[in-house]
């Protein structure tokens, strides 16, 4: 009996290998066939996916905090043990595939009085089996079994590819809070050295007032550049205290023990990176595969859907030793079984087959629009990059040559207010327009890395490095 038990449901299993889900077809990518500032003479360069974050920032303290952030970051903590939570679930959906045995004993004793017995007496009874069980094993010949197994094996992967992205977006996330840290960190130190000689200034100008040489307005000119100047000290000082806490929310520690960190102009992040043809984000960008596989899981859904429309076919049964006595539980003549095929027909469901069916395919139709969605952003992210990288570098060039210019202009007129022949409004207009230019310019270059940073991490980048970090997340 076991062997043909085994026989039926081998058979059974091979039987159920159909599939009612409809054949996925990968919708087109809906954007151009080529980026709209892209570099064909960097396409012979090392792309962004090929490149590890160890090499892609020569910054040792960044590649530690980077290191420790893929450690101890919360949030990508909880992207891996959504991984364990789909690939349970994966594991759960899939033992239906098969059938579940269990070993099974049962005993009962039973009294029936005199006014019901059939032999008009009192009588108690006994009865004993141990076996194996079969319950419930669904025949899955329309595919509803396979096709749950499919959507979450899907959902399984989607959210694997979730973390992928995940760790690529904290790794990006990390640089750039410790270059604004580096920028607040530059300019903190020109607005010192501009309170400084500001307050050098001021107490000039409050001699030459006392003594009559000047009037009052240069006085209190002075004394507003001065302020301004503290104002600008102590707000860049907040703003750099902000960025380290957000740094430090990221990185999952305290900032103590990592190398020490380089200014801003030390920081030779890689600028020209090849960005490619729109269709590589289809297999570089994780959130797009991640999209892709949520797409799939929907696809499968709606072969389970369809399936539910045809008849379901279930077995039960049981093989083992029955008695009235325990003690003779293993007796020849002993041997009991059962076998309970069951067929459910769906006849009147008021329309609940029909409403899944449709809740499946506008589910995947969501899923559809969500993918297609995933590339347009991406391929939005790798343009505005793109396009970004070219007019920095023009706006950089610039904004260096505003910066010295306004340091000439305060040089002159300097000159000319000590020889008498400019007033001491032009020096401090001046000393006010060389203090933005400054700052306007650690701006620009940070602007510069940061952009370099995106164009990065939308093309893939930051998943893989040459040093495979030895720690792991716990």
């Amino acid at each position: 009996m076991i062997k043909q038990l085994t026989l039926t449901v081998l058979a059974a299993s091979v039987l159920s290998a159909c599939s009612m889900a409809p054949k996925y077809t990968r919708p087109d990518a809906p954007v151009a066939a080529d980026y709209p500032a892209a570099s064909a003479a960097a396409d012979k360069q090392q792309r962004a996916y090929e490149t590890g974050w160890r090499n892609f920032f020569p910054d040792q303290r960044l590649q530690a905090l980077i290191g420790a952030a893929l450690v101890n970051n919360r949030d990508l903590r909880v992207a891996v043990l959504r991984i364990e939570e789909a690939r349970a679930q994966y594991n759960i959906q899939s033992a239906d595939l098969l059938p579940n045995l269990n070993g099974t004993f049962t005993g009962s004793r039973a009294r029936t009085p005199a006014s019901i017995s059939p032999i008009g007496v009192d009588s108690v009874s006994s009865a004993y089996q141990v076996g194996l069980s079969l319950a419930s094993f669904e025949l899955d010949f329309f595919g509803r079994v396979r096709s749950l197994n499919d959507a979450a094996l899907a959902s399984y992967l989607a959210t694997e590819e979730a973390q992928r992205a995940a760790h690529i977006s904290l790794v990006a996330e990390v640089a750039k809070a410790y270059l604004a840290e580096r920028a607040f960190a530059e300019q903190q130190s020109l607005a010192q050295s501009t309170l400084k000689s500001r307050s050098t200034a001021y107490d000039l100008a409050k001699q030459r007032f006392e003594v009559g040489a000047s009037s009052a307005l240069d006085l209190r000119q002075n004394e507003a550049l001065l302020q301004s100047a503290r104002v600008a000290q102590v707000t860049l000082a907040r703003q750099r205290a902000q960025a380290l806490n957000a740094l430090t929310l990221l990185v999952g520690q305290p900032l103590t023990g990592f190398p020490e960190a380089q200014p801003l102009s030390a920081q030779n992040i890689v600028t020209d990176i090849p960005a490619g043809l729109p269709s590589d984000l289809l297999t570089q960008r994780p959130d797009i595969r991640s999209a892709e596989q949520s797409l799939l899981a929907a696809n499968a859904n709606i072969g389970a859907a369809r399936a539910a429309f045809f008849p379901r076919i279930s077995l039960t049964a049981g093989v083992g030793t029955a008695s009235s006595t325990l003690s003779n539980l293993f007796d020849s003549g002993t041997r009991a079984w059962t076998f309970a095929p069951q067929l459910v027909l769906p006849i009147f469901d008021a329309g609940r087959n029909s409403a899944n069916l449709t809740l499946s395919e506008v589910r995947k139709n969501i899923a559809i629009a969500n993918y297609e969605k995933s590339i347009q952003s991406a391929f939005r992210e790798v343009s505005d990059a793109l396009v970004a990288r070219d007019l920095l570098e023009e706006q950089i060039d610039a904004q260096r040559r505003v910066q010295e210019a306004q340091a000439e202009r305060l040089k002159l007129a300097d000159q000319r207010f000590q020889n008498g022949i400019a007033s001491s409004l032009d020096v401090l207009d001046a000393q006010r327009e060389l203090f933005s230019a400054e700052q306007d310019l650690v701006q620009a270059r940070l602007l510069r890395l940061t952009n370099a940073i995106d164009l990065y991490r939308s093309l893939g980048g930051g998943l893989t490095e040459s040093n495979t970090v030895a720690a792991t997340t716990k």
